[in-house]
């Protein structure tokens, strides 16, 4: 968990997906999450996290349905959803915190 709190604690945003390999929204989110990196380059951070491989992180943050995407800046969650958002949502969302 030191490790999860080192990801989030940095000062750019910090977009989560939650997601598995076997949940077909959370694989259509792949090609989106790109897309959102690609546009925001170094000004925010996307993270892809396996719930089958973290659960006991999962089960903390309560991740229940997947794809569930959070935002955190400075260590703090900032915003949560879950399900699918197309790229221009997410980055607008993003640039909130930017």
């Amino acid at each position: 968990m030191s490790k999860f709190g080192e990801l989030i604690g940095i000062e750019v945003p910090v977009l989560l997906d939650f997601y598995t390999d076997w949940n077909e929204p959370s694989a259509s989110m792949h090609p989106v999450l790109r897309d959102v990196a690609a546009a925001l380059g170094d000004k925010a951070k996307v993270i892809k996290i396996d719930v089958d491989k973290n659960e006991e992180l999962a089960t903390a943050l309560r991740v229940k349905g997947l794809p569930t995407l959070m935002i955190y800046k400075k260590g703090e969650m900032v915003w949560r959803q879950s399900g699918e958002q197309d790229a221009n949502t997410l980055i607008g969302i993003i640039k909130e915190y930017i």
